[in-house]
């Protein structure tokens, strides 16, 4: 018991070191002044969103980037969310909808419905954002310098949150929690090792001709974490990346109560660990048992430090994303159980392959 203790204690200390480092160098996407006037093609990926995509589409409108072109793209959708896009469209020059193709085999839904979006743009810059998003004024202008400054082939954004009710806020701040309590963001630019990859297909912004030349959704056509397998290609093919916090730039509501948040996250947990079954388990004994085992133990001496790293990291981690410090601080431990039932019905779908998302199995091979 006390090696495990402190192996608990020593990946504390670990965790809290890394969140301490993207707080310091604070990777968040810098506001520019400058306005660009290249062309940039916005692509978006549509499947049953009728209740979403009007609020992104407006958002687009509003936005103050001039040298755009919108392409929907309606992937089979059962709901009304073509009809929707065509109305908008029609008062909305700048706006189109296509229909997608059917999905061949070995295609995951959303990296063919990207791909066929990547063959109609005609833009220098391919921005894929989802439909359950809104932009912010100056998204694009910032993207532009960003990728100029660091000649990039791809800068992800992880996005802010918007969560309204208490199922949301359970579950989707682990999203930030452990990208910001494991990975160094800034390595994701300064090393060319592929391992320090993360990517949010929430906003990815390619270079046009590069990702032409690559073909980057096709090269990872059948994977669930298709956004962080795309950055690590790109690094292993010596091309500059970046990931970056969205500042505020661009937002997204990915569920709308937790049982959407269970059967979303838990589609593509296990898959972000690698499919390796041991690391999750591992990593869970370290980051959500092993501290319920030092409170259960409550030795006075052993539970000031690793609370005082957890409240710690929480604050950080909280401000860094934007999100609610004292809420974050009160449903810790409730997010921690439910990260924990998370893991296991993503190893669950794995195991028995009955992984689905909006209507289709999740084939993989």
């Amino acid at each position: 018991m006390t090696i495990f203790i402190y192996a608990v204690l020593i990946f504390l200390v670990i965790r809290f070191s890394v969140t301490v480092f993207n707080f310091l160098s604070n990777p968040k996407l810098p506001r520019v002044i400058k306005h660009y006037q290249d062309k940039v093609s916005i692509l978006i990926p549509a499947r049953n969103e009728a209740d979403n995509i009007l609020e992104l589409l407006i958002s687009i409108k509003e936005q103050d980037y001039a040298n755009y072109e919108v392409i929907v793209l309606d992937d089979n959708s059962t709901d009304e969310t073509f009809s929707i896009v065509e109305s908008f469209c029609i008062s909305n020059p700048h706006f189109k909808v296509v229909k997608g193709k059917e999905l061949p085999p070995n295609w995951l839904g959303k990296n063919y419905a990207c791909h066929q979006l990547s063959e109609l743009a005609t833009g220098k810059y391919l921005l894929f954002v989802d439909a359950d998003e809104s932009v912010k004024r100056g998204l694009i202008n910032s993207l532009i310098a960003r990728m100029e400054i660091g000649n990039l082939a791809l800068l992800s954004v992880f996005t802010n949150q918007t969560m309204k009710s208490i199922g949301e806020r359970l579950t989707v701040p682990l999203m930030h929690f452990i990208l910001l309590n494991l990975l160094p963001l800034r390595l994701v630019k300064l090393s060319k090792n592929p391992a320090f990859a993360a990517a949010s297909g929430q906003c990815m912004f390619f270079d046009a001709k590069n990702y032409k030349d690559n073909q980057w959704h096709e090269r990872v056509k059948n994977q669930v974490v298709e956004d962080v397998e795309i950055m690590k290609l790109v690094k292993q093919e010596k091309f500059n990346t970046e990931a970056l916090l969205a500042n505020g730039l661009i937002y997204c509501r990915m569920y709308k109560n937790l049982g959407e948040s269970l059967n979303g996250f838990g589609k593509n947990l296990l898959a972000g660990f690698g499919n390796n079954i041991i690391i999750l388990l591992l990593y869970q004994l370290l980051v959500t048992i092993g501290p319920v085992i030092l409170i259960l133990n409550f030795n006075v001496a052993l539970l000031v430090l690793p609370l005082t790293l957890i409240v710690l990291s929480r604050i950080m981690i909280s401000y860094l994303s934007g999100q609610n410090v004292l809420v974050n601080l009160v449903l810790h431990p409730f997010q921690m159980l439910f990260f924990l039932i998370i893991s296991f019905i993503s190893i669950k779908k794995h195991i028995f392959k009955t992984g689905t998302w909006k209507g289709r199995t999740i084939r993989t091979i």
